[in-house]
């Protein structure tokens, strides 16, 4: 995958060897060329100058072939206007952005954007955001039989509610998280986009929970 980050701090940085490492190709956005010495010499990605929310500057990162953006400079609005141009100007699906000012993390939810409170912030966090797959473990009871984890689920599920998601998956949800709250949801609650689900479920079935939550409702194969 190619992945741009705008902002070459130590957040961007640490997250573009990272994701080089893996094996996705990366370009690092940032204003200020000398930010770029934090990659290191071994960095073999795009360094591109420039403001990360104009066009150009995103078009010549490579934006237009990017499975995956981060926002993460040192400013909340640059992230969130960039967060929305890579989202609605270019459709790149994982779009993730840094926030300080919690109080704003409502804004850049309800926009669909995935967000990281520095207070809280983890490279692995961010990495999940960027690249969503799978099941992220949160608690597993004493026996190794049962666990609570964060699903990556299909955009496909948005607009069903949690009552057939738990029905045609087999897991019991616990919580969602919406708008950076967690909810406590009914049968009837309808799973919206930005959602993050956190389930129970059997540790020897999380290979076929995975496989449900990215498929998608069984009507939809049909």
């Amino acid at each position: 995958m190619h992945i741009v980050i705008m902002g070459c701090g130590r957040v961007g940085s640490a997250l573009a060897q990272t994701l080089e490492q893996q094996g996705h190709t990366v370009a690092v956005v940032d204003q200020d060329p000398t930010a770029f010495r934090r990659l290191g010499a071994g960095f073999g990605g795009r360094r591109v100058t420039g403001v990360g929310f104009d066009q150009d500057t995103l078009r010549e990162a490579g934006i237009e072939d990017a499975g995956a953006f981060a926002a993460v400079s040192s400013g909340d609005n640059s992230n969130i206007i960039a967060a929305r141009v890579a989202r609605e100007m270019f459709g790149v699906e994982n779009v993730a952005a840094r926030i300080y000012d919690p109080k704003r993390a409502e804004v850049y939810q309800r926009l669909g954007i995935p967000t990281v409170a520095t207070v809280r912030w983890t490279a692995d966090q961010m990495l999940r955001r960027l690249l969503p797959s799978g099941a992220e473990p949160l608690w597993r009871d004493p026996s190794g039989g049962v666990q609570l984890a964060e699903v990556h689920t299909s955009a496909a599920w948005i607009g069903h509610k949690v009552s057939k998601l738990q029905e045609e998956t087999g897991v019991r949800v616990a919580f969602l998280t919406r708008l950076g709250e967690a909810m406590l949801p009914t049968s009837a609650t309808v799973l919206q986009e930005g959602d993050l689900v956190h389930v129970m479920m059997r540790t020897d079935e999380i290979d076929k929970v995975e496989a449900a939550f990215a498929e998608g409702p069984e009507e939809a194969h049909a």
